[in-house]
């Protein structure tokens, strides 16, 4: 019997240790992710499409200082043509601000000139950790006034983001920034519902999660529960375009569609047939470029209400 205790007090204690471990591991890779240098995501975007245009004309970078002083890299990347339309694009999640690239030409054609930054703790930044918008959300916030200050309070500004960057224009909301519209790309309505869709592929107990969350919000101050971009759009009155690959199993289409749904102002959403996360501008580029060209054209209209 004395044995018997012995050896279940220590499968106990190699449980805990296990269960303590799965939760520094979660917690550690979620609010931590590797990033791309833009190296990396230069060659990537070579090899998907036609990148010559880019740097034509002449880019440039600069820095801008966050709410609480963090620095975010950013570049500007002009029209060939004048023009007062501007559009700044957030990234996703480990990529950076060149991850951006394969949308700017839509936004060329449509006679805007493009601003792309990499996001906290992403690109050229400073290391940090990711809040899955909050924070992120008030990054963007001081991208917009920059934008204002350094290029005129009158220009035509308007959002565009993919996943954890559609996310962060998503949550910016709850700001009621200045802007013309918004395009969200397969953006994620709450991290939960994306978090428990990752263990249960990864055939890792669910429950975990709530160890996890509370671990985060001890060392960082942020719980997943609060990590919710869809709260922000109930009283929003920006006009937004979601759009979502229809074979995106990361993060689920529904999730647009709630945002759809729950967003006050005028919104509209497309699924992209055969498209997976965060590439429905590759997988039917015509389409996609319609869909945001027109969305473009009533916003400057001011036909979207």
């Amino acid at each position: 019997m004395g044995k018997l205790k012995i050896i279940l007090g220590a499968a106990a204690g190699l449980a805990a240790a296990a269960a303590g471990g799965l939760t520094v591991y979660l917690t550690e890779n979620i609010m931590h992710g590797k990033r791309q240098t833009l190296a990396e995501a230069w060659e990537w975007q070579t090899n998907h499409y036609d990148t010559s245009w880019f740097g034509k004309p002449e880019t440039t970078d600069y820095i801008v200082k966050s709410y609480d002083g963090y620095e975010l890299h950013a570049t500007y990347v002009p029209n060939a043509e004048e023009t007062s339309r501007y559009v700044i694009l957030t990234h996703g999640y480990t990529d950076n601000r060149l991850g951006m690239m394969k949308y700017m030409k839509i936004y060329f054609d449509a006679g805007y000139n493009c601003i792309i930054y990499d996001i906290r703790d992403h690109g050229e930044n400073a290391r940090s950790f990711c809040t899955y918008s909050i924070r992120e959300s008030q990054d963007l916030i001081s991208m917009i006034n920059d934008t204002y200050e350094r290029y005129g309070k009158d220009i035509f500004l308007g959002l565009h983001g993919e996943s954890l960057g559609a996310a962060t224009t998503v949550r910016a909301m709850m700001y009621h920034p200045d802007v013309k519209f918004a395009v969200a790309d397969c953006g994620f309505a709450d991290i939960e519902n994306v978090l428990e869709g990752v263990m249960k592929y990864s055939h890792l107990p669910v429950s975990a999660l709530k160890a996890a969350s509370k671990m985060a919000k001890l060392k960082y101050g942020y719980e997943f529960s609060e990590m919710r971009p869809i709260d922000a759009l109930a009283d929003n009155k920006v006009p937004f375009l979601f759009i979502h690959g229809e074979n995106d199993t990361f993060i689920l289409p529904d999730n647009s569609r709630r945002m759809k749904e729950a967003t006050a102002g005028y919104a509209e959403l497309h699924l992209i047939p055969g498209a997976k996360h965060a590439n429905s501008v590759l997988t039917d580029p015509e389409k996609y470029a319609e869909y945001v060209k027109e969305f473009l054209r009533r916003a400057e209209n001011g036909d979207l209400s």
